[in-house]
């Protein structure tokens, strides 16, 4: 169980903090940010059925990943319902910048061994930032409903976190993991920096 003190560097390795003003900025735009939410969590489902697919003989991945297809698509089912309830609609997805920059940062030739390991950090790195949001809208948000909504989505991402963390550590040794996991959170603290801070984005 995640608590409410999670540390964002320690915990989660996050070398950045999203400013608390893009709480702010998501709460006058609920409707987008649940729209994009729902976005993220189908995406994640569809990543996870991806890699099963990719890398069948990984059997200790494959059953893991399993369970988290359902749990995804129970997210994304459950945004949907606050959708409705709220009398709001599902909008069209968007682009995702912050996404679409770390598949840029992925190795693209080379070692099978590498373009394996980025795949499993994308994910990790993606669910340590979407599990901050979660954390920031946890406590910042006006509303005590959506408190106690998002509270369970942060502790359900830092899960899927630590999960593929493990997985790279599984198939990998733990030092080539940590040394690239590094160069990743690197990467992600100087895009985070630069991106423009929007509250109708998770990311």
């Amino acid at each position: 169980m995640i608590t409410e003190s999670i540390d964002v560097k320690n915990i989660l390795g996050l070398q950045l903090p999203t400013d608390p003003r893009w709480v702010n900025l998501a709460e006058m735009q609920l409707e987008e940010i649940l729209t994009d939410h729902a976005y993220c969590e189908q995406k994640a489902a569809t990543t996870c059925i991806s890699l099963i697919q990719r890398y069948p003989d990984r059997t200790v991945m494959v059953e893991e990943l399993a369970p988290i297809v359902t749990e995804e698509w129970g997210h994304f089912r459950m945004v949907l319902a606050e959708l409705k309830k709220r009398g709001l609609q599902l909008g069209e997805q968007r682009k995702d910048v912050y996404v679409n920059k770390l598949l840029e940062f992925q190795k693209k030739g080379g070692n099978a061994e590498d373009r394996f390991l980025d795949r499993l950090l994308t994910m990790a790195l993606i669910e340590a930032r979407s599990c901050e949001r979660f954390k920031r809208l946890s406590e910042g948000l006006d509303d005590a409903y959506m408190r106690n909504f998002y509270r369970r989505f942060m502790e359900s991402e830092a899960g899927h976190y630590t999960l593929f963390i493990n997985l790279s550590e599984l198939y990998l040794p733990k030092d080539k993991v940590r040394k690239r996991w590094k160069e990743w959170l690197d990467f992600e603290k100087e895009m985070i920096t630069n991106l423009e801070m929007r509250g109708d984005r998770v990311h």
